[in-house]
């Protein structure tokens, strides 16, 4: 772990007593007298952590935190205050200072201050670790499925695996999204909520390996009659986080009181996972500005019977040749950067359904897919409703 600290204060006797004591404590201290030389020295060095007067002249405390954060927000910064100053120490947590020791300085508290900033170091460190390991695992594996599907042997079946798995990724960097908030902000929910939704697709990841050996995993759908909600808002609820950190509002519009459809709920869940995520990579491929960047799920019941599942997006749209050929190969909606996998997986599941997929896209507007799902069949009183997709507890 780098042992480097920044000691920011503008009285030499301060700067002296702890250089001391922080060198004895196997620290590489790096003196600075006031703002603007510290913030200097700061990006030059890059230290991990930084101890800092609130109250200097020019450059006080509180401003340097907010060009240190800006700069480097993963940076551990400790506040130094005196007992007439709390308003300041509680504004420096409000800018993410990791902690506020009063002075006269007391060692003890001190190295509790240092203890829970190098606990948070360490804790990122293990995440960026965890999340490259994951990274590198999904890459191999998707680029061994994409080059299975290309030899066409045994294309489609391999090809719905590598998407799921791309889906199963993108949860992952939800997860490790409110992770990271949850230690930068120290706040337990996120962390819980974060952990939560890595520790649940890193099952997913176990089971899809396991699911490889097995041939075909939706060769043989088993609709039950259902509430189609229920993977239209467990779709929203994964992709929540990713969405939001790729700038993008994703919302959810269900309509209550909608009666039973025959559904696979984990087959459809996969369909509303993959399609979402295309909506949101389409809004981040356009130049709209941010604020139109949108994707809608809907759920709304059929004229004639059963239910739609819509899945709206405001991005660049599609010309009409690439939107007439979207179900008939592999057409992808993103390029070269596509593979088009994922829409024949979504259309073949779809059709085990008996229902029926379409598309409207419009250039510079935005991309339509509604799912059409049959209702279910009358007479089965008593059957158990649907598996909840993988992830729901």
């Amino acid at each position: 772990m780098d042992n480097r600290i920044l000691l920011v204060d503008d009285e030499p006797g301060i700067r002296k007593v702890l250089g001391i004591y922080l060198a004895d404590k196997g620290y590489e201290v790096i003196p600075a007298d006031n703002g603007e030389d510290a913030l200097r020295l700061f990006r030059e060095a890059a230290p991990a952590i930084v101890l800092t007067d609130i109250k200097m002249p020019e450059m006080d405390g509180i401003e340097l935190l907010q060009r240190i954060k800006a700069e480097r927000p993963e940076t551990e910064v400790i506040m130094f205050t005196g007992h007439g100053d709390m308003d300041l120490a509680i504004m420096s947590l409000k800018h993410e200072a990791t902690d506020f020791v009063t002075k006269p300085i007391n060692d003890e508290v001190l190295e509790i201050a240092l203890k829970r900033a190098r606990e948070r170091i360490e804790l990122r460190r293990q995440l960026r670790d965890y999340t490259e390991r994951l990274e590198r695992l999904v890459d191999e594996k998707a680029r061994r499925l994409v080059e299975a599907e290309r030899m066409a042997a045994v294309g489609e079946t391999v090809a719905e695996l590598a998407h799921t798995i791309k889906n199963i990724a993108n949860a992952l960097t939800g997860g490790i999204f409110v992770l990271g908030k949850g230690v930068e902000l120290d706040e337990k929910e996120y962390l819980h909520q974060g952990w939560r939704m890595v520790s649940e697709n890193v099952e997913k990841i176990k089971n899809l390996s396991l699911e490889m050996l097995a041939f075909g995993k939706y060769a043989a759908l088993t609709p039950q009659p259902g509430d189609p909600n229920l993977p239209a808002a467990d779709a929203v609820r994964l992709m929540a986080a990713h969405s939001r950190e790729q700038g993008v509002e994703l919302t959810a519009e269900l309509a209550e009181h909608l009666g039973p459809v025959a559904l696979d709920a984990e087959a459809i869940h996969c369909c509303l996972l993959n399609l979402v995520s295309n909506a949101i990579d389409a809004c981040r491929a356009c130049e709209k500005p941010a604020a139109r960047h949108r994707v809608t799920v809907r759920t709304r019941p059929a004229a004639g019977g059963g239910v739609e599942i819509e899945v709206a997006d405001t991005g660049c749209g599609m010309p009409s040749d690439v939107r007439q050929r979207l179900f008939q190969g592999l057409v992808s909606t993103k390029g070269t950067a596509g593979t088009g996998i994922g829409l024949m997986m979504t259309k073949r599941i779809v059709d085990q359904h008996r229902g029926r997929i379409g598309v409207d896209s419009r250039v510079g507007e935005g991309t339509t897919f509604t799912i059409h799902l049959p209702p279910a069949p009358a007479g089965r009183p008593g059957q158990a409703g649907p598996t909840p997709p993988s992830g729901r507890r």
